[in-house]
């Protein structure tokens, strides 16, 4: 992790900015490009300040990752609990699939979606004056960022599409001409991304191929086949346009198209041995310890500085209080469904990394705070924890761990699905095994191998579960049930799922009434007990109450004999049909000033394509 630094010509060209209906764009003169563009350190700064864009205050850090992805069939916010009381809360309007247009956390000129524009506008700078200046042809350093800055903006287009769908399309600098746009078919925006990336891969190096590449703040070769095969999937997959949830009616976009080139790519960055996949927990410390070297299983981390980004703040196990581990005490505003932990088989190591049920206390003594459980709507995703860090978090607001964009058992379940679906389960199954080797006993693997690989339709069931296991908490899988057009089928399977474990009913019945846990203050020395069937044994019980472990109601209220699942939390996991509902509105102060270009209407006529 670093601190991100911009030239002067930088700062300058930022204060220096052209007002658009979706963006503030910075300007450039010919001078300053030139001079700029033709000096790979000059050059490299303004490429790298395409992501002083990711980590301004109201973009990726405060409301991108904070909001998008949560609700889906493993995921909920667990700071504000979704609630159908309580669905127009502005927060959780965000996630329940019923935003307004001028929802108060993003309905600002400074938001996601005008920041994303504006590191749009860096890269379209970048991009225009590298290949004027950059003398490409004979300097492969220079190459290598004019790969980077096509990288960087498919990734603000490819999340732009993901959460607003069809959105204005600029692929060169801001100018008189292009100031106000409408809302583009976002099939031509994917099928530049794929040429771009296309051209990018030719040039970027490899991970450790040059010392530019040495860490996973920089975009390398094998990050940019990944990406690529990420929009291949995307753009090949259903997705809400402007007459219906459908695919893509481009034949260029063709399904069978699309998972060749899903297929091509990640195939490419596997057999290249660039990038080994460690073990599932080894990828998560090494984030929280601030680890950037490049050839592990992170392909590309979003970069932040100490001052920057709410990923632990977010995403990371709750601290009630400035204890031995933090100075911020903050975590636990996501966590996984009540029921995800359920989903785990019980010898999968995964499970307990990801799901945690407890947080840390606000009382301390001697200085330390202790475990305590938190609680059954209000798990913690456990990926992500202070207590892995190397480094103390002093800030109230950010903790500057990076956020990993993508990683390699990415690619290998990508692999998998697209072998799967044009070769069938027997090609596919090379690249679950990895994944499922090093989480699960041999035996397991072996009988899921079974089931998965009887028939294409088993291993597509397959691909689902295990991206969910895998990826929980990691905002991958609304982009996955949109892609698959299963985000209905999955979400009110979830809400039956929820109500049998509200009830203990059905593959619930017999769970323990009350969970234990030994109140460390040691995090290497966590236990609890009674969150899985059989473990109530009344002998055991008596010698955790004789080790003073606290313990708490895990299903029912004892105050007052109600479910503490209850059916307004249930139903508040969505609120509206989420196929219909899955895209964020373009933000009314946007609309307001686009000069009547924009629209929340759906009535997008000839982008029905």
């Amino acid at each position: 992790m670093r601190q991100i630094h911009l030239t002067i010509a930088s700062l300058l060209l930022a204060s220096a900015t052209l007002v658009s209906c979706d963006m503030d764009a910075p300007t450039q003169s010919s001078l300053n490009e030139q001079s700029t563009f033709s000096v790979y350190g000059l050059a490299e700064r303004e490429v790298m300040s395409v992501c002083v864009s990711f980590g301004e205050t109201n973009s990726y850090r405060g409301r991108f990752l904070p909001y998008y992805g949560m609700n889906t069939d493993i995921e909920a916010s667990s700071g504000t609990v979704p609630s159908a009381k309580d669905a127009s809360n502005e927060k959780q309007s965000l996630y329940n699939y019923d935003t307004p247009a001028n929802n108060p956390q993003m309905n600002t000129d400074n938001n996601a979606y005008a920041k994303f524009y504006e590191g749009i506008e860096r890269a379209n700078l970048a991009i225009q004056g590298i290949r004027k200046y950059g003398d490409i042809e004979h300097n492969a350093d220079m190459r290598q960022l004019l790969g980077e800055a096509l990288t960087l903006r498919a990734v603000l287009y490819l999340d732009l599409t993901k959460a607003w769908g069809d959105v204005p399309a600029r692929f060169e600098p801001n100018n008189a001409n292009n100031v106000y746009l409408p809302r583009t078919n976002r099939d031509s925006i994917y099928i530049q991304l794929l040429s771009d990336l296309k051209e990018a891969e030719d040039y970027c190096y490899w991970p450790n191929q040059n010392a530019i590449t040495k860490t996973t703040e920089r975009v390398s070769k094998s990050f940019v086949k990944g990406l690529r095969a990420r929009i291949a999937l995307v753009a090949g997959g259903y997705g809400l346009r402007g007459d219906g949830f459908r695919r893509s009616n481009n034949p260029e976009l063709a399904p069978e198209k699309m998972y060749a080139i899903a297929k091509e790519e990640c195939e490419d960055v596997i057999n290249s041995g660039r990038n080994k996949l460690g073990t599932f927990k080894e990828n998560f410390v090494k984030l929280c310890e601030d680890n950037v070297t490049a050839g592990g299983e992170s392909l590309w981390e979003i970069p932040f500085s100490d001052g920057r980004g709410r990923v632990l703040y977010t995403f990371g196990i709750k601290h009630n209080a400035k204890d031995q581990y933090t100075q911020q005490a903050q975590g636990g505003v996501n966590g996984p469904t009540p029921t995800l932990y359920y989903d785990y088989n019980a010898k999968d190591i995964r499970r307990d990394i990801t799901c945690v049920p407890y947080d840390w206390s606000k009382t301390l003594v001697e200085g330390k705070s202790h475990v305590q459980l938190r609680g059954l709507t209000k798990w913690c995703f456990g990926k992500l924890r202070y207590e892995w860090m190397k480094r103390t978090v002093t800030s109230t607001n950010d903790d500057g761990v990076n956020w990993q964009y993508m990683r390699l058992a990415d690619v290998y379940l990508m692999a998998a699905e697209s072998e799967n679906q044009l070769n069938g389960p027997d090609k596919g199954w090379q690249y679950m095994k990895p994944i499922l080797d090093r989480a699960l006993p041999t035996d397991t693997v072996a009988k899921l191998k079974a089931a998965y690989c009887a028939s294409k339709e088993a291993f597509q069931k397959g691909i689902e579960e295990q991206r969910a296991l895998e990826f929980a908490g990691e905002s991958l899988r609304k982009m996955d049930l949109v892609r698959w057009g299963i985000i209905d089928e999955a979400m009110n399977m979830e809400k039956t799922k929820l109500q049998q474990l509200a009830n203990r009913e059905g593959r619930y019945a017999g769970l323990p009434d009350k969970v234990y846990i030994n109140n460390s203050t040691d995090a290497n020395s966590i236990e609890y007990y009674g969150l899985n069937k059989g473990e109530d044994d009344p002998d055991v019980i008596a010698k955790l109450k004789d080790a003073e472990w606290s313990s708490k109601n895990w299903f029912v209220d004892s105050a007052t004999g109600t479910n503490i699942l209850t059916d307004d939390y249930i139903n508040g996991l969505f609120v509206v049909t989420p196929s219909t509902h899955c895209l964020w509105p373009i933000w009314q102060t946007f609309i307001d000033g686009s000069n009547g270009k924009l629209n929340n209407d759906g009535n997008l006529g000839q982008l029905n394509n």
